[in-house]
């Protein structure tokens, strides 16, 4: 059975509090209970039922061995003390921790503003614990050892404790853990005299960006990491060879997506020029057709059934004899008639076809005794 601990929240607030038990336990029930003695502690709330009741829930992670109770909009009605307990079947049940939580309307003796810390592999967090009690001061990991003074190690992780007042006048214990390992993820407790503080911290892998970008500032700062000021700390190993050959695979990587990038844009370009050639080739058979139609719309067709006469016919007087047979008082007319094919209508140009002829006649007309009058023409169509 663990000690006791004294926990401090303010109202309204809430808290969520780690129980660790033993691997034999594992598949028994746990439950949270409320009560001054261990013969009068009642049920608030159990991993089988009810997991949850009011403003407290409970929720277990066998692979830890940790169950958690959280509770919520606190009131001064719920300072009491609280027992994390296992289930013992045939048996007596076993109390593995007991709290006394203290809600007080004012600022709590001991407090942290977020109990949810995350960091990744390698890297660092810090954790401020706000305080107005004295005494002795701890950052411990829950089941585990702990770090006091100014710095330590916690499992190979190195620990640094600084005392300092913020902008607010609040006095802070500041804990950074630095090179943080996977193994690094639990619970651990900030504790100032007797009141101490639950904080949960998570560690997890490092992203491609981030390692690149640790790559990058280690590149540009060759200045070398100075040794830890405690004896006891322990180096922290960097495994070069493997950042740089993930580096590289980064550097592939990026390769391969801009070629990706132009072979694309080439291909777009192609499409783009293809559609321009169609599109003007289009264009130039529609206007050359527009204007075959222009030039057929301006044509006549001739009717291939039809034969077309032209005749000239000229009406003078006779002055003189135009050929060896005529009378003294009888008028002449000489008429000329000439077969050939029709080429023209009105002035406008057409094809002739085999079978249209056109009968060209002039007729010339004298009186012996008048001069040419005039002359007509005229057109006859058969």
């Amino acid at each position: 059975m663990s000690t006791g601990r004294h926990v401090s929240v303010q109202t309204g607030g809430s808290i969520t509090i780690p129980c660790s038990y033993d691997l034999n336990h594992i598949h028994h029930v746990k439950y949270w209970c409320q009560g001054l003695g261990w013969d009068v502690c009642s049920y608030v709330v159990r991993t089988d039922h009810p997991k949850s009741s009011g403003k407290t829930s409970i929720s277990d992670d066998i692979n830890k061995r940790i169950f958690t109770v959280t509770m919520t909009d606190l009131t001064l009605w719920d300072s009491n003390t609280y027992r994390c307990v296992v289930e013992i079947n045939r048996g007596p049940d076993m109390m593995i921790q007991w709290f006394h939580l203290s809600v007080t309307p004012g600022t709590p003796e001991l407090y942290v503003e977020q109990q949810e810390v995350t960091g990744v592999e390698g890297g660092s967090v810090t954790v401020c614990c706000y305080y107005s009690n004295s005494g002795d001061m701890k950052w411990c990991r829950m089941g585990g050892d702990c770090v006091s003074g100014n710095s330590g190690t916690l499992h190979g992780t190195s620990v640094t404790l600084n005392q300092t007042s913020d902008a607010n006048n609040r006095t802070v214990l500041t804990v950074t853990m630095s090179g943080l390992k996977m193994e690094n993820t639990d619970w651990y407790w900030c504790r100032v005299g007797e009141i101490e503080m639950p904080v949960h911290i998570t560690v997890s892998q490092q992203t491609a960006t981030q390692r690149t970008s640790k790559m990058t500032s280690t590149t540009q700062d060759p200045t070398p990491q100075q040794p830890s000021a405690s004896p006891t700390a322990e180096p922290v190993q960097t495994d070069n060879t493997s950042q740089g050959a993930e580096g590289n695979m980064e550097e592939v990587h990026q390769r391969s997506i801009d070629v990706k990038v132009l072979l694309i844009s080439l291909g777009m370009l192609v499409v783009v020029t293809a559609g321009i050639l169609v599109t003007w080739k289009m264009w130039r058979r529609h206007k050359d057709n527009k204007a075959k139609d222009q030039t057929t719309n301006n044509s006549v067709s001739a009717d291939p059934e039809q034969d077309i006469t032209y005749s000239t016919v000229t009406h003078t007087r006779e002055t003189a004899p135009q050929d060896p047979f005529p009378e003294a008082d009888d008028d002449v007319t000489y008429s000329t008639v000439i077969l050939q094919h029709k080429t023209q209508l009105k002035g406008q140009t057409k094809s002739a076809e085999p079978d249209d002829n056109v009968v060209y006649s002039s007729l010339a007309l004298q009186v012996t005794t008048q001069v040419s009058v005039g002359v007509s023409s005229v057109c006859c169509t058969r």
